[in-house]
């Protein structure tokens, strides 16, 4: 496979960072960066690998929380989420405050990404997906050619993200699990932001939120 994933759990919500390396050029991106800055550089320097961006799903405290320390640190341009998650980044600190996480500086990304946009890392070509819900703005990457996708808090094994925050919404992250992650295909594993992996297939079987049972 050209894509090697190296998940790294940070932060006390256990948010798993995923570092995405390209095999054949070694070029990688951390997606979703939420802290421990330290221990995520500290991986990129064992794996020995060219980090050349930050990937956003969505701007929930843990998973961007370290997003602009590692962006400065390492000078790595900021791609994502959906502009839908703006305020989101303009109220991590406050966020971080009511989590009790270190304190965080709000960043603007290089880039907004929209559905349908397209990334390319090394030789690998990922594909942006606009999935609300969880967030208005949460987006998911998807490599056809790995047969992989990274859904942050979309989708997780055996459940479905919450829809408790401001700007959530079930109906609109029900139909972004059925209309836009689903029709992939059963054999996608996806890489979610807590918890152990599993595959669309799966999912459509036993997730008792959204599976093909519940009509």
């Amino acid at each position: 496979m050209p894509l090697q994933t190296h998940i790294l759990p940070v932060t006390p919500f256990a948010q798993n960072c995923t570092i995405l390396v390209c095999s054949e050029t070694q070029q990688a991106a951390v997606v979703d960066p939420g802290g421990e800055v330290d221990r995520i550089i500290a991986k990129l320097q064992q794996l020995e690998v060219n980090a050349v961006k930050i990937l956003l799903t969505h701007a929930h405290i843990d998973h961007a929380g370290g997003t602009h320390e590692l962006a400065q640190r390492l000078q790595l341009p900021i791609i994502g989420p959906h502009q839908g998650d703006r305020f989101w980044i303009d109220g991590l600190p406050q966020q971080s405050a009511m989590f009790g996480f270190p304190a965080v500086e709000v960043f603007e990304p290089d880039q907004w990404l929209q559905h349908g946009d397209e990334i390319q890392l090394g030789n690998v070509q990922l594909q942006v997906l606009h999935t609300p819900g969880h967030t208005p703005g949460h987006v998911v990457f998807y490599s056809a050619d790995d047969k992989l996708a990274l859904v942050g808090d979309v989708l997780f094994n055996g459940s479905i993200g919450r829809t408790d925050f401001p700007q959530g919404n079930h109906g609109e992250l029900i139909a972004s699990i059925r209309e836009r992650l689903f029709p992939l295909g059963d054999d996608i594993t996806f890489i979610c932001g807590h918890g152990p992996n599993s595959t669309f297939g799966h999912e459509r079987q036993h997730n008792p939120f959204v599976s093909d049972h519940r009509g």
